[in-house]
């Protein structure tokens, strides 16, 4: 029984990640960028969430994994959808965003399977250029630290990404040490129309979608950030 759950629970992360993989259409990215903004949006009202609400203007980007998804007992496997805004060179507004994928390997003791929403504030230069390579892994190329929530939630954090994790109502319970990012290639063409790099959307900002505001106004906003209907 244990090792048909197994098969089962990792055939389920197969599936996962080819559904990450295969053709996007607009209507998707705009489903993805939908859901993301209702995640911001969400942590964004949370009063648990005060550190991140009162950094937000301090980052020099804003992650949001609307959905990170853990399963297996042995070996187990995690990831999901990433989209990332940068605040404009300017220091007014946002660009992008710019679609990620989120994937990672573990081993050891893993029981059942869940699902997680991620924000998280890049605090640093070398972080967001991290953003701009091929791939980059949490922990490796750059320091991440758990945001406090709560009571003291004041204290300081130098880490170059801080990350706010939350499954069922609850804080915390996800491990993103060792997690790879690397570009949706095929979500920033569906998305903006051609080919285009990070660069191009989070840096340059050569390529604009209008869809594409709804993240950034609710990061403008902070606590204040309205519902999303």
């Amino acid at each position: 029984m244990f090792a048909r759950t197994s098969v089962l629970l990792l055939a389920w992360v197969a599936l996962l990640v080819a559904g990450c993989k295969s053709t996007p259409t607009q209507e998707d990215t705009h489903a993805r960028v939908d859901d993301a903004e209702k995640t911001l949006a969400d942590f964004m009202r949370d009063p648990q969430m005060s550190w991140l609400q009162t950094h937000v203007h301090e980052a020099k980007a804003v992650m949001v994994s609307p959905a990170i998804y853990q399963a297996g007992f042995v070996v187990g496997g995690s990831g999901g959808p990433l989209l990332v805004i940068a605040r404009s060179r300017t220091g007014s507004g946002w660009n992008g965003p710019a679609f990620y994928h989120m994937g990672s390997g573990s081993l050891g003791l893993q029981a059942g399977a869940q699902k997680a929403e991620m924000v998280a504030l890049v605090m640093t230069d070398k972080a967001l250029n991290s953003l701009l390579s091929t791939s980059f892994k949490f922990g490796g190329d750059v320091s991440i630290a758990a945001g406090p929530v709560g009571a003291g939630a004041a204290a300081p954090i130098t880490s170059d990404i801080v990350t706010f994790t939350r499954t069922k109502g609850l804080y915390g319970g996800i491990n993103l040490d060792g997690t790879v990012i690397t570009i949706d290639d095929g979500r920033n063409h569906a998305f903006y129309g051609r080919t285009v790099t990070p660069v191009d959307i989070l840096i340059e900002h050569s390529v604009t979608n209008p869809y594409g505001r709804k993240l950034g106004d609710v990061a403008s906003a902070g606590v204040h950030a309205p519902p999303v209907k």
